[in-house]
This record gives C-alpha cells, sequence and structure tokens, in this order.
C-alpha cells in the first residue's frame, strides 16, 4: 500500500468510513503505515511552512529596500505625506513668528546669538533686542531705493507666497528640455504684461539678468557696432535727470565699441556736430528716476533702451502698452523683491539657439558650454534678434547661468500676483493705496513751504484701473527754492534728512531725491523731519535735528 493510499485509510477510517474486515497482521501493518504517513506530512508541512516563511521575509525586506514601504522615522510625517519639508517649514515658522514690536523683522539667514537663533534685524531709527526703542535724534533716511512699502503684502500671502525646495532641486545648468532659464517663469511673465496691459509681448525676444543693472551694459554692447577701426564708438547718451548707473557703469566698463558722450540737450540742439557715421544709444526711464515723470527718446535715429522699471500701476497710470524696440523690466519695484536680483529685457522672440538640448551641454567644450541663452534673470523685451542674441551672450560670458532659486521664488511670486488681479488683495492696489497716501500727506506738508517745491504731478487716467488715478510716486524730485540754498541736500542733511544729491543725476546742487519706497518707518520719519522743517520757516530758522522720542 502507498503512503497516499494509507494517509487515505486512516483519514477514512477517522470519519468513520468502514471497510471489509482486517486480519491483526494487517491491522499492524496498517498501524505502522499510519505513523509513517504522519510523520513526513508533519516534516512537508514544517519544511512548507519554513519555505514560505522564507518568502515572505525576503518580499519584506526587498520591498523595505527598493519601493520605500516604510516611512521613516524622522522626520514626523503630517496627515497629508510631508516628511523632509517640515524641518524647514518649521524653522521658517519659528523665524516668522518673533516679535520684533512692529519695528523689524527676523531672518533665516540673520546672524545668531548665544541661543543659535538669529535676532531682529530693525528699521531705521529703532534699536534694542525686539526693536522697541526709538533712537533719538535719529536722521530720516530719504536716500535708498529698497522697495519695503511691499513687504506688509507679502506677510498677508505668507503662505501662498512661500517657497519650499530639496538640496537636489536643479543642480544642473540646464532646466527643462535642455534650456538654460526656467520655461514655465518666461511663459508667466507674459502671462502678466498681457494681464497689467503695460509691454506688448508677443513679437519680443526675453532676457533675464541679474537684476536690471546688469542688463543695462549688455544692452549696451549689444547696440554697439562690433569693435573694429572702421567702426567709432556708440555714443552713450541720456537725459538729465538721468538714472546715475547709466554713466556709471558705461564709465567703469569702458568698452571700445561704445563711450559715455553726456547729455541728449548737448547732442539735440547741435545737429551740426553730430558725426552722421556715428551711433547714439539713448537711456530713456519711463518713469523716470529721480522725478517719475513718462519720457520718450529725445534723439531721432537713435538707438533707445527704454527703462520701464516703475510702469505698473502702483507706482504710475498706466496709459498704453509700451511697445519700444528694447525695454528693461525688473521684480525689485514690480513685487519689492529687490534682493532676489531679478529683472529681465524684452526683444522680438528668441533665436532658436536659444533651445539646448542636454547632449550639447554635456560636451565638455567652449563652444557647447558657452551657448547663447545661458543667463538669464532679470528681463529685457528686445525686438531685433541680433540684439538680443549679444546681450544674451554677454550675459553669458559675465556670469554663466542664472540662480535656479530666484528663477524658482520670482515664478511663486508673479503666480500669487496673477491669482489676485482686479481683486480684492491685487498687489497694484495695495501698493497704490500705500504710495498715493504717502504722496498726498508729504505733497500736503511741502505745499506750506516757500523754501522747498516737489515736482508736479497732476492725475492721470490709468488703462490698469479704468480710471483717473492719483499720483503715487516712487520719489519725491526736491528743489531748494530759497537762493541761500544752494546745496540742497546739505540743507535738509542739516534737518537731520538725508536724500540723493541732484548732482549724481546731472541736475545740480538745487535738487535732491526723497525715497518714498522704504518701510512705514522710514516714511514717518521722513515726514515728521520735513514737517518740522516746513513749521521752522515761520520762526525764520534752520530746523536742528528733533530730539522727539
Amino acid at each position: 500500500m502507498t503512503i497516499n493510499s494509507q494517509a487515505h485509510s486512516a483519514v477514512a477510517h477517522l470519519f468513520g468510513r468502514r471497510g471489509p474486515p482486517e486480519t491483526g497482521r494487517q491491522k499492524e501493518k496498517m498501524a505502522i503505515g499510519w505513523h509513517r504517513s504522519q510523520s513526513l506530512a508533519s516534516a512537508g508541512l514544517g519544511l512548507h511552512v519554513l519555505l514560505c516563511s522564507s518568502l515572505l521575509l525576503n518580499a519584506v525586506f526587498i520591498a523595505h529596500q527598493f519601493l520605500g514601504a516604510s516611512p521613516p522615522a524622522t522626520p514626523e510625517r503630517l496627515g497629508d505625506g510631508l516628511s523632509w519639508a517640515l524641518q524647514a517649514a518649521k524653522e521658517a515658522e519659528d523665524v516668522a513668528a518673533v516679535d520684533c514690536s512692529g519695528h523689524g523683522s527676523v531672518f533665516l539667514d540673520g546672524v545668531t546669538g548665544e541661543d543659535g537663533r538669529p535676532g531682529c534685524e530693525c528699521n531705521s531709527c529703532f534699536s534694542g533686542p525686539d526693536c522697541s526703542v526709538r533712537i533719538p535724534n535719529c536722521a530720516a533716511d530719504g536716500q535708498g531705493g529698497d522697495p519695503l512699502f511691499l513687504e506688509p503684502y507679502w506677510k498677508r500671502h505668507a503662505a501662498a507666497s512661500a517657497v519650499v525646495f530639496s538640496g537636489w532641486h536643479r543642480l544642473s545648468y540646464i532646466t527643462t528640455d535642455g534650456h538654460l532659464k526656467s520655461v514655465e517663469l518666461d511663459r508667466q511673465i507674459r502671462r502678466l504684461h498681457r494681464a497689467v496691459g503695460n509691454a506688448v509681448v508677443d513679437d519680443k525676444y526675453l532676457v533675464f539678468g541679474t537684476g536690471s543693472t546688469h542688463l543695462i551694459n549688455a544692452l549696451v554692447y549689444a547696440l554697439s557696432p562690433e569693435g573694429n577701426a572702421a567702426s567709432p564708438p556708440a555714443s552713450v547718451v541720456a537725459t538729465v535727470p538721468y538714472f546715475a548707473m547709466y554713466k556709471s557703469q558705461t564709465v567703469m566698463f569702458d568698452g571700445r565699441e561704445y563711450r559715455w558722450d553726456g547729455t541728449t540737450a548737448a547732442w539735440a540742439n547741435n545737429n551740426s556736430s553730430r558725426n552722421p557715421t556715428r551711433g547714439f544709444i539713448e537711456f530713456v526711464t519711463s518713469p523716470n528716476n529721480p522725478d517719475s515723470t513718462l519720457h520718450e527718446p529725445i534723439l531721432a535715429g537713435s538707438s533707445a533702451i527704454v527703462d520701464h522699471a516703475y510702469y505698473w500701476p502702483h507706482l504710475t497710470h498706466i496709459p498704453a502698452p509700451a511697445d519700444e524696440d528694447v525695454m528693461l523690466f525688473t521684480t525689485s519695484k514690480l513685487s519689492g523683491h529687490a534682493g532676489s536680483r531679478f529683472g529681465y529685457t524684452r526683444a522680438t522672440e528668441f533665436p532658436a539657439a536659444c533651445h539646448l538640448q542636454a547632449r550639447h551641454v554635456h560636451n565638455d567644450t567652449k563652444a557647447d558650454r558657452y551657448t547663447p541663452c545661458r543667463a538669464l534673470r532679470r528681463w529685457a523685451l528686445v525686438r531685433d534678434e541680433k540684439v538680443a542674441s549679444r546681450a544674451i551672450s554677454y550675459i553669458e560670458e559675465s556670469t554663466v547661468g542664472t540662480s535656479r532659486e530666484t528663477q524658482l521664488r520670482v515664478l511663486k511670486i508673479l503666480k500669487v500676483i496673477l491669482a489676485n488681479l482686479h481683486g480684492k488683495e491685487d498687489i497694484f492696489a495695495f501698493g497704490y493705496d500705500v504710495m498715493s497716501s504717502r504722496w498726498r500727506r508729504l505733497n500736503a506738508v511741502v505745499s506750506r513751504s516757500t523754501r522747498i517745491s516737489l515736482q508736479k504731478m497732476p492725475p492721470q487716467y490709468c488703462t490698469y484701473f479704468n480710471r483717473i488715478k492719483e499720483p503715487s510716486p516712487a520719489y519725491a524730485w526736491v528743489k531748494c527754492e530759497w537762493v541761500e540754498d544752494d546745496d540742497c541736500y546739505e540743507t535738509l542733511l542739516a534737518a537731520g534728512i538725508n536724500s540723493l544729491t541732484g548732482t549724481v543725476n546731472e541736475a545740480g546742487t538745487r535738487y535732491t531725491r526723497l525715497s518714498l519706497i522704504k518701510t512705514q518707518d522710514d516714511f514717518d520719519m521722513l515726514l515728521e523731519r520735513i514737517t518740522e522743517f516746513v513749521d521752522a520757516e515761520k520762526h525764520g530758522r534752520a530746523p536742528a535735528a528733533s530730539s522727539s522720542m
């Protein structure tokens, strides 16, 4: 009898199935067989269990090693699956929660104290661990151009504007599809201009740079003739009062293809002295820095670089979309993120050479590594392909790429701005309310003075707001009217007001610039000092620095 038949008989016997009568010998054999079958069955079952256990353990090991089935013990995971981002988020939240009495802020990269945590960085004229102490006799700071008036807006939108990225974010030189810039950022910038209506973008190349200052000389270089003996250098000019960096950068770089050649007035009034073979590159700032007026090119036939850094609805009225051949924009005055150092210029479309395949970039040759379109941070809109290509090449050689972190942050900021246009949280409505209020209050005080005056700015129609809007300039352009006040900067400085002298703009010492775009503390101190200055006229005396607390 086989083991299976013996086992079958044993099982049948256990369940009461009856067969033919068995002899004693047969019963003995069946008993022995039954014990053997039980032993073999037990052994087989043990082997089966052991095999299954081994397979199960191996499956668990493989899943743990390769599929990441088990989350790490630390950091703690939230219900929505967050893990590694938690620590970064907690650090940012902890810093943002520190109370600096409303007169300062704490930053992740701030100087740490004995407790290992960064401390408060106080606004001008405030001090102390929590910035609660006002500094006596503090001079008002009206010199700088930090657009900190928008800081409260971004604190209100802390969640929407926050950016968290991994330690391995964009390690490569290249980004999407072999590009060296964010393709999505390019798209969002164009969306923003169309929505705001301040620039024509559909027929332009988009060139990024590290702030508008980075693009100033890049565009001068791009518009200049090729450097050779047959081509005289281009003459770089601007109209008074102009942004001082146009001259300082042109003089500093001292290229053989161009040179600083003074103001437009010298050439516009003396056409006979103009060399017909010499090209002119004219800087135009509109709205102008420092006087906030809208400007156009003066010299006929010049290659104009039109700086539209302030051409946004919170800082000026928008009569129509700008459509010059070369235009400059920057995020610093758009959103207040001056520290991110991002701006752009515009042309007609990007050359095909700007799109790189990854395999080209990986070739270790200079021709492949330094291809046009590598570096993009601030933005310019340029109509001519050759000019755009030369500007990109200049930026390529000077920076070899754009900060991916900056591009990511700007992308996030633009998405927040776009999502709130014409709504209750519109950044332009917020910024306009702040700036128009500041101008109205300052103008009300200065209008009582015979000693100083401000630029005249009537209300204008703005296509973005679809109504007449009051002035909201970034700067007050101050003129000292009294004969004895021949240096306006020194006159205000004696009254505890720091400003930017008009000599840097070639406007002369009678003029000086006051910044209105800094923190609310800065503006309040400026208005206090200006009020003291104007009130002192009634008593025929020059005000001393205030001792008010």
